[in-house]
């Protein structure tokens, strides 16, 4: 009986634990379904977030423009060629005009020009706060930085120097020469040496030769005058040393200042030459030798103070370069691609510019110590100089290839 029992309790017990693992089994699918189902809803959701569009970047075209007054910029400018020009209608062109204008359309801003008459008035009223922000050839420079914030430069310049095409006049120049302290420095070494070598022929001769006795004072005098006459080559054989060593001394002389009045001869025909070719300045080591012209207030000023150079004064570029042309003066010292403008223009075969430059400075954006829409110029300043609208500009402009 306990046998069959156990075989019953079998047969009731097995149908239920099949049920059982079928509907685990079911579970478990439908877990696993679901599991996938969630599985492809983030895949979609991470892939809607992937192209939803990013927020506009600082450099956007709209980007720091909230810095700005709601109102027109008084943006303050100075004619300089060909950075800042104004035609006979009062439209303004050039190089750092094309910049502001592309700058101002992508930050979205409004403004309009008011001209002042010199960097530094521009300087001064930007500073005061009159104008938001000022625009041209402003170079910056230490005194100036303590006044205004500037924007990253861009135009790298320097100073340049102009001169007359037309070469020196030889007389002014032979007049030059011989005033020059070079000259005065090598005539004394000759007539020092004549001096010595007529007392030296009169130790030897006023003894034995009645041509350089008498007393001292007369010798002297006669063994220098024939040491002159020797050493221009004028001698006219009436007098002359007798004794041997008197003689041998002469001849020394004789060809030594032949071969010293050929080198003095020499020399001064060579300054004289290279000067009538290449002019008077050839460089910046010659402007304390010549009559220097400068813009006032502009940053040539304090470069020629610090080289303790003297310089006449003008009002602007064009004044300057005119007395250049006239003769007024003979260099004339200001920012090189300034300076190249106009010699290229009214000036044309009057006026050239030398091939170096010196005391390299930046062109930059001035704004009000502060000023909050500093970082948006500089961003989309940036954006501008560093694209190929720039180069064609600077090509249009000044013909340079970068």
């Amino acid at each position: 009986m306990t046998e069959t029992v156990e075989w019953k309790e079998r047969i009731v017990i097995g149908p239920s634990a099949a049920k059982l693992r079928r509907y685990f089994l079911a579970f478990l699918a439908v877990a696993m379904m679901l599991g996938i189902a969630a599985t492809q809803d983030r895949a979609c959701s991470a892939q809607a977030i992937a192209v939803t569009p990013a927020p506009p970047s600082p450099a956007s075209p709209q980007a720091g423009a909230d810095d700005f007054p709601n109102r027109e910029l008084l943006v303050g400018t100075k004619e300089a060629p060909p950075f800042a020009m104004k035609d006979s209608k009062g439209a303004w062109t050039g190089i750092s005009i094309e910049l502001w204008q592309h700058i101002a359309e992508k930050l979205g801003v409004r403004f309009r020009f008011v001209e002042e008459t010199s960097v530094q008035s521009l300087v001064d009223k930007t500073a005061r706060g009159s104008y938001d922000l000022s625009i041209a050839a402003i170079t910056i420079a230490p005194d100036r930085e303590r006044m205004v914030d500037f924007s990253q430069p861009f135009y790298s310049a320097g100073l340049g120097i102009a001169v007359p095409v037309r070469r020196a006049l030889l007389w002014p120049e032979i007049s030059r020469t011989l005033t020059s302290s070079g000259f005065f420095q090598a005539a004394g070494v000759l007539i020092g040496l004549a001096l010595f070598m007529g007392a030296l022929i009169w130790l030897f001769e006023h003894r034995h030769n009645e041509d350089f006795g008498g007393g001292a004072a007369q010798g002297l005098g006669a063994s220098i005058w024939w040491s002159a006459e020797a050493m221009t080559q004028a001698s006219t054989g009436l007098r002359g040393p007798k004794t041997m060593a008197g003689r041998a001394l002469a001849i020394i002389w004789m060809i030594g200042s032949i071969i010293t009045i050929a080198v003095f001869t020499a020399s001064v025909t060579s300054a004289l030459t290279t000067r009538e070719i290449r002019g008077l300045v050839n460089g910046l080591d010659d402007l304390p030798r010549v009559r220097v012209g400068a813009v006032g207030g502009t940053s040539s000023i304090g470069f020629l103070d610090a080289e303790r150079i003297r310089y006449r004064s003008f009002q602007n570029a064009k004044d300057g370069l005119t007395a250049l042309s006239t003769g007024s003066i003979d260099a004339f010292v200001y920012d090189k691609p300034l300076l190249s403008w106009i010699a290229a223009g009214e000036l044309s075969g009057q006026v050239e510019i030398l091939d170096n430059m010196f005391d390299q400075q930046g062109y930059g954006i001035a704004m009000p110590v502060g000023s909050r829409y500093r970082r948006a110029i500089d961003l989309a300043m940036l954006e501008m100089i560093d694209g190929e609208w720039w180069k064609h500009t600077l090509f249009r402009y000044l013909r340079e290839k970068r």
